[in-house]
């Protein structure tokens, strides 16, 4: 293995760990309550299966990623729709739950066969729904250039975030042989509930005021008016800036902490921040634009 992918590898494993843990489980975690039915038996070997095509799925996307670039890169809109698929899964798995909570204590069944590959599969799935930290290691991956190296950084990110994963797994598992199923079902709903609206807020299919399609710059400043955002954990800040109609504007965004504000959606693209975003002439309004999850928003007042 080159140099390259065993640093890709490693700062892959300290994503994970550090920062993806968190974000991702919250995002992604809501596929594991497909495995949640309270049967006995076979249920840790179903975590690891899930888990194992986990790494499968990311572990190609990450070669992939290095061989062909942002060309293999979902566009806003599409990981929307995937969000939007994703949160009607959970909240689906969460009502079934929820209607066999009732019978929680009751004896546990047998395992189905069929249940050895739903759990690689829905553990593969989860690349479809990259959580904030992921799409960071993901453009490391592109910028690798390397399949080799791509497919270590991706590889690495899942092996950090496995044991909450794994945890979580752990968790579900009791719950849903308890009463406190019950309670696991309204929380795992309000998650997938959740995760749809962050893909309509992604997609902008809630929103009602028309968004430019802005030239981006990769230098600083030119000769315009300019507002400065800054990227972190908790959204932008400020949540609302103030700008002239009329006049182009220069939007700079500067990054604070890592996570999902790193990737701005403007005007239906994607900007990793840092980046400055010129702005053609507006018309007076607010112009509304969103972190690459589609979790955290912010607004251009153009007065």
């Amino acid at each position: 293995m080159s140099g390259q992918a065993v640093t890709l590898l490693a700062g892959g494993v300290v994503a994970g760990l550090v920062a993806g843990a968190a974000t991702c489980t919250a995002t992604q975690g809501g596929l594991l309550m497909g495995l949640a039915d309270g049967r006995h038996g076979r249920d840790r070997a179903l975590v690891g299966w899930f888990l194992a095509g986990r790494l499968v799925s990311y572990t190609l996307a990450g070669a992939l990623l290095g061989l062909l670039g942002s060309a293999v890169s979902l566009p806003p809109q599409a990981r929307a729709a995937l969000l939007v698929a994703a949160g009607v899964t959970v909240a689906g798995f969460a009502v079934r739950l929820l209607r066999r909570g009732h019978g929680a204590c009751a004896a546990p069944e047998p395992a189905a066969p069929s249940r050895r590959y739903k759990a690689p599969l829905l553990g593969a799935a989860t690349v479809l729904v990259p959580c904030g930290v992921t799409l960071s290691v993901e453009m490391l991956a592109v910028s690798s250039g390397s399949p080799l190296a791509g497919a270590a950084a991706m590889a690495g990110f899942v092996a950090g975030t496995a044991p909450a994963f794994a945890l979580l797994g752990y968790v579900l598992r009791r719950v849903s042989r308890t009463r406190l199923a019950r309670l696991a079902g309204v929380v795992a709903l309000a998650a997938g509930l959740w995760t749809a609206g962050s893909g309509i807020s992604l997609g902008g299919w809630a929103a009602t005021a028309a968004v430019p399609t802005p030239s981006i710059t990769t230098g600083g400043p030119g000769a315009v008016r300019s507002v400065t955002v800054w990227a972190t954990r908790e959204g932008y800040r400020p949540a609302m800036v103030e700008a002239r109609a009329g006049e182009p504007v220069d939007v700079v965004f500067k990054l604070l902490d890592r996570g999902c504000t790193g990737t701005v959606v403007i005007g239906g693209r994607d900007v990793a921040v840092p980046a400055t975003v010129r702005l053609p002439p507006q018309p007076p309004g607010l112009l509304r634009y969103v972190c690459g999850m589609g979790m955290y928003t912010g607004f251009i007042n153009f007065s």
